[in-house]
This record gives structure tokens, sequence and C-alpha cells, in this order.
């Protein structure tokens, strides 16, 4: 992978739990793992009509160097968009050099 490619910032969340200041009740919230360099792909058209029906919803690819521990249920967030990791795919060479995430766009709330 060429370093050049990997020009966007993008913040890794994961789901966790917090205290509600104003109940003192247990809150989901999102927090954050990692902050990594990636590629950020919107899906041609030709590529979002061979997704299919299943995947209707991918809108965006995401390219990152190899990190153990991501998965689909976490988001991305890269200039104030949020973007659901629908899925979390090895390079088809090595499969440590880097991933490959699937997302659409949106609010995640988990």
């Amino acid at each position: 992978m060429q370093a050049g490619k990997l020009r966007h910032r993008v913040e890794l969340q994961q789901k966790g739990t917090g205290r509600n200041p104003d109940t003192g009740g247990v809150i989901d919230v999102w927090q954050s793992v990692t902050t990594v360099w990636a590629s950020i792909e919107p899906l041609s058209a030709r590529e979002f009509i061979a997704a299919g029906a299943t995947q209707a919803s991918v809108t965006t690819r995401i390219t990152i160097r190899y990190r153990e521990g991501v998965t689909a249920q976490m988001r991305a967030v890269s200039r104030g968009k949020i973007y659901n990791i629908e899925g979390v795919l090895p390079d088809d060479k090595s499969g440590r050099e880097y991933l490959t995430l699937p997302c659409s766009e949106g609010v995640n709330d988990g």
C-alpha cells in the first residue's frame, strides 16, 4: 500500500458505557479507540450497483493499514462524518497488510 493514498485522518470508535451526568444512570457512549491514516473512497455507480440489494447501504470504502481488533461493531469518524463499518476485509495476499472497511454513512447508535 502506498502511503500517499492514506491521506485522511480517521478516528475508530467502539461502543462503551458511561454515566448520564443528570440522572446518574448508565448510558451507551462511543469511545475513541485510535486515530489512523486512511483512504476514503466513495463507491462508483458501477460498484454500488454490483453490490446488490443486500449491501445497498454500503456507500464508501475506507482502507487502513492492518490493525488487530477492528470489527464491524465499530464506527469511523472523519471530518465530522460518521461511517458505520459494515464489514472488515483483509487484503487478499497476506491478510496482514491492509484492511478494507465497506461503510455506510450516517449516525450509528450501535
